[in-house]
């Protein structure tokens, strides 16, 4: 049995784990937002996220590799290419449409909107065979989907262009997380680890964005005062910086959820992004200005509900997988691609 100063210890440790994901989780997206009033550059924006991530990535690879003495997983061109490629590109947008539709909806819509993404993940899901058909899963996708609609009813701030954005990301994000998905479970490519996988996105997620940059952004940026027709130093400095703290948040938030999930467990990571969304949505009523009807709570609340069933399901069925592959005595690798499944069954909750 456990003593009274152990638990006390491990509660406090999990609340500051959720308390250190939550500072990147809400803080990336407030940080965001602020920078969009000033900096009209969401894809440059994206490019330099991606950037920073890539070489924080490699910096940790190299630092676990020094730890651990084993060299880290390289995948070859054709591997590369052909199994990474499809995931990347899909990342890049849904990252990159998220970040564009900020310059036009509120937080709290663009919060209500991305939630869906749990639909889309259902849906593709389903499409390979990821998920068995579940009578409950039909009930998840009514609460979602009509907690969405009363949250945009007769909203005060709506946008359709910002909306279809977001939804559009949200569409994507589900074909992105079903590919991630089936990327780690494949054993023969070793990328269990999210940092490995962060690795190796990046690079082919930068490509993937950089047509569209060019085509909706190389003009203005090229000429605009921020950046490239600097008169002074400090403004540039200033711009760099500003860009370079939001790519630390975002490599901040990958590494702190993959922390709560490997200390604690997914069901805390799940819970926490639930709670994240109701904080998230505070703070923007709050200190952002954003406007919401009693119809446009009751309609997060029932979206909430459709979460929680779904987080509910996941760890139910999690549980029932978990003691079948402790009486098939199976080894450590297997368990750690379980483990990663989960997580990225999660990962959706990130907003």
């Amino acid at each position: 049995m456990a003593c009274p100063v152990s638990i006390i210890c491990r509660a406090l440790r999990n609340v500051g784990l959720v308390l250190f994901y939550y500072v990147f989780s809400i803080g990336i997206t407030f940080y965001n937002k602020w920078l969009m009033k000033g900096f009209h550059f969401p894809l440059f924006m994206t490019l330099v996220h991606l950037t920073i991530i890539f070489c924080l990535s490699a910096l940790t690879r190299c630092a676990m590799q020094c730890w651990t003495r084993k060299p880290r997983v390289t995948l070859g061109w054709k591997e590369y290419l052909y199994k990474v490629a499809p995931t990347a590109l899909a990342t890049a947008l849904d990252i990159g449409l998220s970040n564009w539709s900020f310059l036009f909806i509120t937080i709290s819509l663009y919060t209500m909107t991305k939630s869906s993404a749990v639909l889309f993940i259902l849906f593709f899901s389903l499409v390979f065979k990821l998920e068995e058909p579940n009578p409950f899963l039909i009930l998840v996708v009514l609460l979602i989907a009509s907690g969405l609609f009363m949250f945009t009813l007769k909203s005060t701030q709506f946008n359709l262009e910002g909306f279809i954005m977001v939804l559009l990301a949200s569409f994507i994000g589900g074909i992105r997380w079903t590919l991630t998905q089936v990327l780690m479970q494949k054993a023969e490519l070793g990328l269990q680890n999210p940092i490995d996988t962060m690795y190796h996105l990046q690079p082919l997620m930068f490509l993937g964005l950089f047509p569209l940059f060019v085509l909706n952004e190389g003009l203005g940026l090229s000429t605009t005062e921020k950046l490239f027709r600097v008169s002074e130093l400090q403004p540039l400095l200033y711009s760099l910086l500003t860009l370079s703290v939001g790519g630390t948040l975002a490599f901040g938030l990958g590494f702190s959820e993959f922390l709560l999930v490997s200390r604690t467990s997914s069901l805390t990571l799940s819970i926490a992004g639930i709670f994240k969304e109701v904080c998230t949505l505070l703070l923007a009523v709050g200190f952002m200005g954003d406007k919401m009807s009693m119809v446009n709570w009751l309609g997060f609340v029932v979206c909430l509900s459709g979460i929680s069933l779904h987080v509910g399901l996941k760890t139910y069925y999690s549980k029932g997988n978990t003691s079948l592959m402790e009486m098939c005595s199976c080894t450590q690798p297997v368990k750690e691609r379980f483990v990663m499944w989960v997580v990225v069954q999660t990962l959706f909750l990130r907003g």
